[in-house]
């Protein structure tokens, strides 16, 4: 990954590295230092670590990652072709490249959140569990002192913006716009009672940045909106690289399909039930934004140099209709029914379009792949990896890297977390604080259908010292605000 800084005390180290791409050709400071004087030189060592663009002429991408919220693989029909159209969603799929094993960093949506913000597992910057509205029901507190995507991106010349949910605080100093966007138009909170009142429990968290906003409209269709005008803007300021995170609350729960686009999914397929029906178009109606957005693209002449990655944040929560399928289980669980997400890159020019990865990664991996697209040196000290050799049509480099997950809750749970890790093929999990451990072998049974802990004692005792280690490191973080920061 090269030489860098910590990203838990914000020493970033130098920014800009000295790797060429395919397409977009990025001029490193040392080549830069050549040209000009030694004074100069000096200048941008002394600088290292803050603002530093580009060389002149050098083209950097654009990023552009769509989040979507309890999406299953089974709710994108370029996984699964059943009762669920996403004719764009296909589209991007059939320009660029689809990872079939690609999972996300957790079960719910805050922690995967930071993850994917970070390129640390959750629990190593204090989000375990879901942020809430009450302080008594919250599970995570953002470490201030993490070092975020946009945090960087930023400081290498990038214009940031997120358009859509947060969901990673609702006041300082954890606030998009203090977290490394400079641009935020958006939802604050979790989630909304309704799509189109936009509220949670009575509170109005609608921004732009700091600045409290009260549209009217579906909250898929804003965000669109949003993000349609976001990119716009950048069409006129073409110099300056752009970072938007695009990030739709649907098809989270309540399921609230416009009326108009439930008729036209019912009209197609009566015998759906009316669950099933309902999240069918809520996913049809987001489909169609997302699609409003690659059209928006290429019509501002845009697309060729914008790299889009889409994914989810965890599974589809099966009460509510939505799939997973073939994948057991769903929202909440360690199953691979909760974690399997569908992943598709398109990079113009290099990726081959309809191309297909079965490379086993995470969402955070996301962190330092864009920042090595971009030539920003990636920090020293992250769990993600880059997936740009992938995307390269290379090999990823040889090493090994457990996956973990965790997640802790209340309730039932009673504020303790519980967790999984997948260690090559095996897989070890549970489901609640309280259960045995459970052992998969997923080479022979992806399903997790037959749990083997009883015949492996050994394997599930490896996993689990490799397990407690994950634990302890998450451990040494603080995931409830201080009492003072509570207060404010």
């Amino acid at each position: 990954m090269g030489r860098g800084g910590d990203p838990t005390t914000g020493n970033l180290g130098c920014l800009v590295t000295n790797r060429f791409f395919t397409g977009f050709p990025i001029l490193s400071l040392m080549r830069l230092a050549v040209r000009r004087s030694a004074a100069l030189w000096l200048g941008v060592v002394l600088c290292c670590g803050l603002a530093l663009l580009p060389a002149r002429g050098a083209t950097r991408p654009n990023l552009l990652v769509i989040l979507t919220d309890d999406h299953g693989v089974g709710d994108v029909s370029a996984y699964r072709k059943a009762d669920v159209q996403t004719p764009h969603l296909d589209r991007l799929a059939s320009q660029g490249m689809r990872f079939t094993r690609m999972r996300a960093n957790a079960t719910v949506c805050s922690p995967s959140r930071a993850a994917l913000l970070t390129g640390m597992y959750p629990d190593r910057v204090g989000v375990p569990g879901v942020i809430r509205t009450r302080p008594e029901d919250s599970w995570g507190w953002f470490d201030p002192r993490a070092v975020t995507l946009p945090d960087l991106l930023r400081r290498s010349g990038y214009y940031t913006a997120l358009v859509g949910k947060w969901h990673l605080g609702l006041r300082s100093p954890n606030t998009p716009n203090e977290r490394g966007f400079e641009f935020f138009h958006g939802f604050l909170g979790d989630m909304m009672d309704s799509y189109t009142t936009h509220e949670r429990e009575g509170h109005n968290y609608l921004r732009r940045n700091a600045q409290p906003i009260t549209p009217k409209g579906h909250a898929t269709d804003l965000f669109t909106d949003w993000a349609v005008e976001y990119l716009e803007e950048r069409a006129s300021r073409r110099r300056q690289p752009f970072f938007l995170m695009l990030a739709y609350t649907a098809p989270h729960f309540p399921i609230e399909p416009p009326e108009a686009w439930l008729a036209r999914v019912r009209k197609r397929d009566s015998s759906l039930s009316v669950v099933r029906a309902r999240n069918v178009a809520l996913v049809e109606h987001l489909d169609h934004g997302i699609g409003r957005i690659l059209d928006r693209l290429e019509a501002l002449g845009l697309g060729g140099n914008t790299v889009v990655v889409f994914t989810s944040d965890n599974g589809g929560s099966l009460p509510h209709g939505q799939s997973n399928d073939p994948w057991k289980d769903g929202k909440q669980s360690h199953y691979d029914g909760g974690l399997r997400v569908p992943f598709l890159v398109r990079w113009t020019g290099v990726v081959p379009p309809s191309s297909q990865s079965d490379h086993a990664g995470l969402t955070f991996d996301i962190f330092p792949t864009f920042l090595e697209l971009a030539g920003v040196q990636i920090p020293s000290g992250l769990d993600a990896v880059s997936l740009v050799p992938i995307l390269q049509g290379e090999s990823m480099p040889a090493g090994h890297r457990d996956l973990y997950f965790s997640r802790r809750e209340g309730g039932r749970y009673g504020g303790n977390s519980y967790e999984a890790l997948i260690r090559g093929s095996w897989k070890l999990l549970r489901n609640d604080p309280y259960s045995p451990f459970e052992l998969y072998d997923l080479d022979s049974d992806p399903g997790e259908m037959t749990n083997v802990a009883g015949q492996h004692p050994d394997r599930v005792r490896e996993l689990s010292e490799a397990l407690r280690e994950q634990v302890r490191r998450g451990g040494q973080v603080p995931w409830q605000p201080p009492s003072d920061a509570r207060t404010k």
